[in-house]
This record gives structure tokens, C-alpha cells and sequence, in this order.
């Protein structure tokens, strides 16, 4: 039973990570595609639309865009996002929702991307950009919230913007629209990702602020993966064992000893096996399957990537 509950253990732990990254709600997905979605360059993903192969793919570069509009600050944005919401029932609720965007690309070299704007946000958490935000009461803005509503109940005003210099991370599907350029969309059941952030910063903003929940994710995940590959190998050690002692022992016997049910070296009849040399070899092809799903795991589930800072201009 000793390997059998360090695997279950493993099991276990292994269960426990994958439910504290769930507990992300939407950014989890989001850091997901982010760390596993393979980047191309801009001339792969124009030799994909027009082939007409769909792939999930990531691009990096620069924003672009000729109809950028200007902020408070005057910093050119393609894209601005502000939204009133109110906190009732411990869930935040959203009352006012302005949306400003423009066409824009994302720029490598010579080479430029379409991104589809009609489809830019449309999912929780696709849109990785640090947002400004200003907490307050209903008290403080009683034209724009509904009638009726109490003083006090908390407000949050929320502004997320992108500028046309940013360098950007852009995952999608290239397609071919219908004017023959090549635009970056939603597709294969994955959603258009924008992000302007650090890979470091971009984990901490999708994990909702919580730095000790990621750490903890990440260390069972390593422990329960680490306990089923040692319950394995526990159990392939015992299964040899108990193949290879007894073949020494009756090597070493000096006397014949009585084996019920016939000879096996009389006539019709093969070698006998000794001990589980079956059970050995089966455990040994499950430890490279189980190795296999769970550093495929480890992999996807995973929101760590080890890119360098980039540059910003």
C-alpha cells in the first residue's frame, strides 16, 4: 500500500493546483494562452490566412494606426474602455459602459497585422492592460448611478486604454478578410488577446492581485507531480524485486526443490516466470505515459514564462 498513497497523495496535491488556478475565474484561461500559445512572425502569420490554415497563434510587435485619437494627456489611443460599476451583493455590477476604439495594427518591421476591433474585449479578461481606476461612493456621482440606489453602496470607475506606441502582444487566428489583407481574430474557440503588459506583471494583474495563490498553485503542481513519479518508481522497484530475489534464491539452493503441478522442462512445455515481470514492464510504460501528461500539464496550466523584459520606447 506504501506506493499506492504516495500516488493517490500526488493525485491529490496534483488536484489541489489545478483547483486554485480555476479559482482565477476567466484569467486563468487567459494566462494560459498566453504562456502556451507558440509566437510567429508577421510573414508566418500571412503565409497562414492565405493558405487558409487556421492556427491559434501569438504575434509581437508595435501598435499602429492613422486614425489614433487623442487622451487627457494627449498620448495617442486606439482603444479606451470606461465603465461605472456598483458593488451589490459582493459582486461588481457594471451600470455604464463607453467603448472608443479605431482600426490599428501591430507592426513588425515592414510587415503589419489588422486587428479586429469588432471583436477586441468581447471576453472577460482578454484585454491585459493596467487599468486606472477611482474608488468611491454612490454619493459621489448620484446623476450617473440608477435611481434608487443607496449612498453608500461602493462605486468603482474603471478606464482601460491602449496607445498607438505600445508594444503589444497580440494572440489569435489570421484570416484573409474580404479585402484580401490579412486581419488577427477570434477563432477555434479561443478568444482575440491584447496585452501591453510585462509577462511578470501580466500574471499578477490575471490572478486578480493575489501573489501567494499563483505560488501556491505552482508548488502543488511540482509536489504532486513529484509524488506520482516517486510512487512509480517505488512500485517498479518492488515489482523487480520481487522478480529478481527469488530466481537468486533457487540458483543458490543446492537441492532439488518439489514443484507442484509438473516439470516445467518436460517435453510440451516452455520456462516458467518468476515472479511479475508483467506487472515490472507495465509499470514502467505507465511512468512514462503518466511523465508525459503531467509535464503536458505542467506546461498548459502553468501561467510562468520566462521571457526577458521588453523594451519600451
Amino acid at each position: 500500500m506504501g506506493p499506492l498513497l504516495v500516488i493517490v497523495a500526488g493525485m491529490v496535491a496534483l488536484g489541489g493546483g489545478i483547483i486554485v488556478l480555476r479559482s482565477f475565474g476567466p484569467g486563468y484561461r487567459v494566462g494560459r494562452l498566453l504562456a502556451a500559445t507558440p509566437l510567429v512572425t508577421i510573414e508566418a502569420a500571412e503565409g497562414l490566412a492565405a493558405a487558409g490554415t487556421p492556427r491559434y497563434i501569438r504575434l509581437d510587435g508595435r501598435l499602429d494606426s492613422p486614425d489614433d485619437f487623442p487622451d487627457e494627456h494627449e498620448r495617442p489611443l486606439v482603444y479606451r474602455r470606461r465603465r461605472l460599476e456598483l458593488r451589490r451583493h459582493e459582486r461588481w455590477t457594471v451600470v455604464e459602459d463607453e467603448v472608443q476604439v479605431v482600426p490599428f495594427e501591430v507592426r513588425e518591421g515592414l510587415g503589419a497585422v489588422a486587428i479586429d476591433v469588432a471583436v477586441l474585449g468581447a471576453e472577460p479578461g482578454t484585454l491585459v492592460v493596467l487599468p486606472r481606476e477611482a474608488v468611491g461612493t454612490a454619493a459621489d456621482a448620484p446623476e450617473r448611478v440608477p435611481a434608487g440606489t443607496s449612498p453608500t453602496t461602493p462605486v468603482r470607475y474603471r478606464v482601460e486604454q491602449i496607445s498607438a506606441v505600445e508594444h503589444a502582444t497580440v494572440l489569435g487566428v489570421p484570416v484573409r478578410s474580404d479585402g484580401g489583407s490579412t486581419i488577427l481574430t477570434a477563432g477555434l474557440g479561443r478568444p482575440l488577446i491584447l496585452s501591453t503588459m510585462e509577462p511578470t506583471e501580466a500574471m499578477q494583474l490575471l490572478a486578480g492581485g493575489r501573489r501567494g495563490g499563483p505560488i501556491v498553485a505552482m508548488a502543488l503542481l511540482v509536489a504532486g507531480i513529484g509524488l506520482i513519479v516517486s510512487g512509480l518508481l517505488w512500485a517498479v522497484a518492488g515489482a523487480m524485486a520481487s522478480t529478481i530475489v527469488p530466481t537468486i534464491a533457487f540458483a543458490a539452493s543446492p537441492e532439488a526443490t518439489p514443484v507442484t503441478g509438473g516439470d516445467t522442462r518436460s517435453a510440451g512445455e516452455g520456462p516458467g516466470l518468476v515472479g511479475t515481470p508483467l506487472v515490472a514492464i507495465a509499470l514502467v510504460v505507465l511512468i512514462g505515459f503518466v511523465s508525459a501528461v503531467a509535464s503536458y500539464t505542467y506546461v498548459r496550466i502553468t501561467a510562468a514564462r520566462s521571457d526577458g523584459p521588453r523594451q519600451r520606447d
